[in-house]
Order: structure tokens, then sequence, then C-alpha cells
């Protein structure tokens, strides 16, 4: 892969070169790489089959698990959470002890390593939030609880430059990657402005299926808002607003 340079820039194929658009820039390539039948079929490939197979496992957990969280995360992330999610999806893969390689699943691997994983690069929440919380976690009983003790938002939240006002999210999406279901539940605080009044305690509890037998995900994020004239708005279409996996709960 080469990168265009000049002031013309090209979009096609002359040859064996594909001259294209991506969101890193004007690219150029050239055909080529082994045949598909002989990939699919060739035992000196055997490699190459079971990698594909796998990280093509870890695209479709990645794309099941941003679907289940679509509400949050369509107002919080960046151009690639998409291959991001799928790089670490690829080691929760990986890190399945049971089944061979190939076969390796992502029910069956060790989903905590997705704790901590931010859907937008340029809002992470532990660059954004430095408010203490605590997490309470009961899965027989379904419920959940994010616990913020008082906290003077202008202190504890680097917020973007323009935003006035802001407000706390937070989200359960049960997941059942074998059968490709999911439910979702979310909970928001009510919008408080970035200033210097203190904001008294808080709780976000958004509940799941009592006793669930599914893959449960707890995220937490913030948006960004600005008033104008007693309206509010997104700020900047959310480009600022972070979004994190703070919990696993393996089923």
């Amino acid at each position: 892969m080469a990168r265009q340079k000049g002031i013309i820039k090209l979009q096609g194929t002359i040859g064996d070169v594909s001259f294209y658009k991506s969101q890193d820039g004007f690219l150029a390539r050239q055909k080529g790489g082994v045949d598909k039948e002989r990939i699919k079929n060739d035992p000196a490939f055997q490699r190459t089959r079971e990698n594909g197979s796998e990280f093509g496992r870890a695209g479709k957990a990645g794309r099941m698990l941003r679907t289940a969280l679509r509400l949050m995360v369509q107002n919080a992330s960046d151009s690639k959470v998409a291959s991001r999610l799928t790089k670490e999806m690829l080691k929760v893969v990986k890190s399945d002890e049971t089944n061979v390689r190939g076969a390796r699943k992502v029910n069956e691997g060790d989903l905590s390593l997705l704790e901590g994983f931010d859907f937008n690069v340029n809002g992470k929440l532990s660059a954004t939030l430095y408010s203490q919380y605590g997490i309470t976690f009961d899965r027989a009983a379904g419920t959940t609880s994010i616990d913020f003790a008082d906290f003077i938002p202008a202190n504890t939240i680097a917020f973007p430059s323009g935003a006035t006002h802001m407000k706390l999210l937070a989200g359960v999406a049960e997941i059942d990657f074998v059968n490709e279901r999911f439910k979702f539940t979310q909970e928001e605080s009510a919008e408080m402005p970035i200033d210097q009044n203190v904001v008294a305690g808080l709780s976000l509890a958004p509940g799941f299926t009592a006793g669930s037998q599914d893959e449960v995900f707890l995220v937490l994020g913030i948006d960004f808002m600005q008033e104008v004239n007693g309206d509010m708005y997104p700020l900047k279409n959310g480009a600022y607003n972070p979004l994190t996996i703070i919990k696993v709960d393996k089923a």
C-alpha cells in the first residue's frame, strides 16, 4: 500500500494498480496475492484458514457488541472503533483454552480482556472523568449500580471547549454470542451544568434479566452539550463523548 502525493489524486485501476480514497487519504496498491481457491483447499494454507476463521468470529462478535450498545455508541465512537474492537475480540478468541486453533470462540475466552475498552479514542473515560465511583453487580438479582460521591463538575471532569452541560450515562448489554441475541437497557442522569457547584452523590442503576445466562457488559459514558438560548445541543455531534466498558461478567 502506498500513499498518493501530488495535486492530482487518482481513483480507479490502471494496469495492476488500484487507486482509491480511504479514511487515511488517497492510497494505491498493487493487485496480486494467492488464488482464493488455493487458500480454501491447499493444506499449505491450513494456518491461514484457521487465522481467517478466528478473525471472522472476532469481527462478528465485535459487531454484535456494537449493535447491542448502538444507542450509546452512535454518540460516542471514533471512525476506527470497528477495527479496534475486532482486534480486542481476537485477543479474547485466542484466550480460549478449550477449543483447538481455528475453532476457538469468544464466549469461551477471557471476556474480561475487554474491560477498559474505549469506544472513542478521542474521548477516553480515564482522561475525562476524575470523580471516583463504585460498582455493585448482582447477576442473580439482575441489578447493577454505579455510585458517585458528591463531586464538582468543573473540577472533576476534563470537558471539551464549548461544553456547558453534561450528563452521565450507563448501559447494560446481555449478549448470547452463540445464538446471536442481545438485550439492552440504559439509564442516565439529569443534565447538569459544568460549573463549581457541588453535584450531590448519585447512582445509575440499569437493570438486566435476573439470573441471566448470557454475557453481561456494563458501560459508562458522558454526553457533553452546549446551551444556546435555553436549548441544549450535542457538542460537535458527540466527537468528544467518552464511552467505556467498565465491567464484563461472564455467564
